[in-house]
């Protein structure tokens, strides 16, 4: 049944002080920035500036720290200031009244460096869960109208949001793969120009491509299940009612779980990933790319009995990525602890209705930061600090 429309479903009130928010954040050398520091407090902090004045630099970069990973760049370079070496993001996170710093050193070309309570660690990713985001932007309209690629990418950073572990399972994963695919389009091509190709090797990559897929595979079906009443009753929020949407996971395996993805086992999920690989080996090798593991899935997503994909109108679309981000703010309030919540530039992009009904729901978020061209994008119901942004400076008003 979907909530009451004047009912928040998710955020509740905040408790003095908050449990875990960012208190300050310092940049050198990111994107626009030379160099800036900006002090938060708990509840809500409102950036307002024009296109291009660098709000959203500022909450990239909080992202950054939280995930290792941009919500606009696929890859590190364009994070460096033109003419810089390297990045620098530093975070203050409080949490249960105590207070850690947080650095990353972003270093395009060469290997990232962080630094968690000032004492370096051995890998970058052993910073993650130290803070944890729920950032909404309009790029997430790719993840109901996108590639398959925008959902799988949604799943697996729930995932390591989650579980900081499975950063080292996607990355495993994915050297697997590129190895793997290495191998398959230089057998294919030897075998096209009639030789026999040099696969002696394939067998010990389909192992780890396996253990890997399985347990990645594994972790998304859980994911899935918890989501599923999540999503649906947030999109029943933000739409106030009208309709029901559904998740599901589609798999590159033939029903590996006998047509049920509850209590997915590691090793009946690797079982069924060995025996597509086996069957599909020929095909593989003739088109010199892996066709089969987690890399090929999908998170479908509908709306009633329709495939949101192709039939979710521009509003429905917008409800629906908001639901994702809202029920991925549920779970993990679940697990313990108020990840930051974020709207970078959200709200102009959505219809009066949609607006206000949103600034009800995040309203009592322990920290929430908001992005937004003019204060009049902003629902007055989300009082707050509120900081300019223009030219490369920020300005607590």
């Amino acid at each position: 049944m979907a909530s009451s429309p004047t009912t928040p479903i998710n955020l509740p009130t905040p408790t003095a002080p908050a449990d875990v928010y960012v208190r300050h954040l310092s940049l050198v050398d990111f994107r626009s920035y030379p160099q800036v520091e900006v002090a938060f407090d708990a509840g809500t902090t409102v950036l307002i500036g024009p296109n291009g004045a660098g709000k959203t630099n500022l909450v990239e970069a909080i992202s950054y720290v939280a995930t290792l990973g941009s919500h606009r760049v696929a890859t590190d370079a364009p994070l460096v200031r033109h003419g810089a070496e390297l990045a620098v993001v530093r975070t203050a996170v409080v949490r249960d009244s105590r207070e850690l710093l947080v650095e990353v050193e972003i270093c395009p070309g060469r290997a990232n460096r962080a630094r968690l309570g000032r004492s370096p660690v051995s890998r970058p990713r052993e910073v993650l869960g130290a803070l944890r985001i729920v950032l909404f932007a309009p790029e997430d309209l790719a993840l109901v109208k996108g590639d398959p690629s925008e959902r799988r990418r949604f799943l697996d950073d729930l995932l390591v949001a989650r579980s900081p572990r499975y950063a080292g399972v996607r990355a495993d994963y994915d050297r697997v793969l590129k190895q793997r695919n290495a191998l398959l389009k230089t057998a294919g091509a030897a075998r096209r120009a009639g030789a026999s190709g040099d696969l002696r090797t394939l067998d010990a990559w389909d192992g780890h491509l396996v253990h890997h897929g399985a347990e990645l595979l594994a972790g998304r079906l859980e994911l899935v299940e918890l989501l599923r009443p999540l999503v649906d009753k947030a999109y029943g929020a933000v739409s106030q009612g009208a309709g029901s949407a559904s998740i599901d996971y589609r798999a590159s395996l033939p029903d590996p779980l006998g047509g049920t993805d509850r209590g997915a086992e590691r090793d009946t999920l690797a079982t069924a990933l060995q025996a597509e690989l086996e069957r599909r080996r020929g095909e593989e090798v003739d088109r010199g790319v892996s066709l089969v593991g987690p890399h090929r899935d999908d998170l479908v997503l509908s709306l009633g009995p329709l495939p949101a994909r192709g039939f979710a109108s521009h509003g429905e679309a917008w409800s629906y990525a908001l639901a994702l981000r809202l029920a991925s703010y549920d779970l993990l309030r679940a697990d313990g602890g108020e990840p930051v919540l974020v709207l970078d530039d959200v709200f102009a992009e959505l219809d009066s209705g949609r607006r206000h009904r949103l600034a009800e729901l995040v309203g009592g978020a322990e920290q929430l930061v908001i992005t937004a061209a003019v204060p009049a994008d902003v629902p007055s119901a989300l009082t707050g600090v509120r900081f300019d942004v223009t030219d490369g400076e920020v300005r607590r008003v």
